[in-house]
């Protein structure tokens, strides 16, 4: 597995994961909402076990990739596109997590997608049908009421809740209060090396700035640049029903909307580990 600094055409640095193997279908995976390339790590080496390709990329302003200022959830078609070209991939699977979802859907715009995973993703905001924040934790309230309010709201929200996870420890998870963990998450971090790997993630994800936290917000809290109807390719949307960062009322709304989507619900989970329980049937998808 290599880790590459991919300048784009317009300057701007990308950071990318990418696998050995690149023969045959590939598989993109975009990453949640703070994290990083590095959430998929142990995904692509499994997945280059079995002969598969795989890239994972940090999104605009997340670890070494640059800021896109204004940057929309459409606009991850153009750094994308440029990543495809450069290793010549005929045709991908897109993978998809929380904040990762909506840019996944993007993906699926591109003709060579053939297939998306959406795991636990975020509905648009501002529907009449979607109440996008009933079911979510407090801490995700306040963030996204920040958001809504603007930038400098955020940027003041941020300056009071970043830090915190810019140096969060891998105990603080294990013993943490906080109201976005399902009993199925903490029951996931009790595992020492999985919360491990998520406080990695969340630190890398902001260790140079929280641009790419902010401008996720801000993208998902405005116009997403698209329309569902648009996405012609299967998606399959994987949800636990009791998220409390991304509730299951996003993924209903999700499948109402887009025209060959199917639901995957999974009694009892939360947020966490559905990469786990949707392996399975993303190596089927690609075979």
């Amino acid at each position: 597995m290599n880790e590459i600094d991919f300048q784009l055409s317009d300057g701007r640095n990308l950071h990318l994961l990418v696998g050995e193997q690149f023969d045959g279908p590939t598989v993109i995976f975009h990453h949640g909402t703070p994290a990083y390339a590095g959430t998929w790590r142990k995904t692509i080496a499994q997945l280059e076990s079995e002969g598969i390709s795989a890239i994972a990329y940090s999104r605009a302003g997340y670890f070494t990739s640059d800021r896109k200022m204004g940057r929309r959830v459409i606009d991850v078609l153009d750094d994308l596109g440029e990543v495809l070209d450069q290793y010549r991939v005929e045709s991908f699977v897109s993978v998809g997590w929380s904040g990762g979802g909506p840019h996944t859907l993007a993906s699926g715009l591109d003709p060579r997608c053939t297939a998306v995973f959406v795991l636990a993703g975020v509905g648009m905001f501002g529907q009449s049908d979607l109440d996008f924040l009933v079911g979510m934790g407090q801490d995700n309230l306040e963030e996204f009421g920040a958001a809504v309010a603007g930038l400098d709201k955020l940027e003041e929200w941020m300056s009071l809740n970043g830090p915190g996870i810019k140096e969060v420890t891998a105990e603080q998870l294990q013993v943490t209060q906080g109201n976005l963990f399902s009993k199925k998450d903490r029951q996931i971090l009790t595992n020492f090396e999985d919360a491990q790997e998520l406080a990695e993630c969340f630190r890398n994800s902001v260790k140079i700035s929280y641009a790419g936290w902010i401008d996720d917000d801000i993208a998902f809290t405005n116009e997403w640049g698209f329309s569902l109807d648009e996405i012609t390719v299967p998606v399959h949307l994987i949800q636990g029903d009791e998220d409390l960062m991304v509730p299951p009322e996003h993924a209903a709304w999700l499948l109402k909307h887009l025209p060959q989507a199917s639901l995957a619900k999974l009694p009892g989970w939360g947020h966490l580990g559905l990469i786990d329980a949707a392996i399975n049937q993303i190596l089927k998808e690609i075979a």
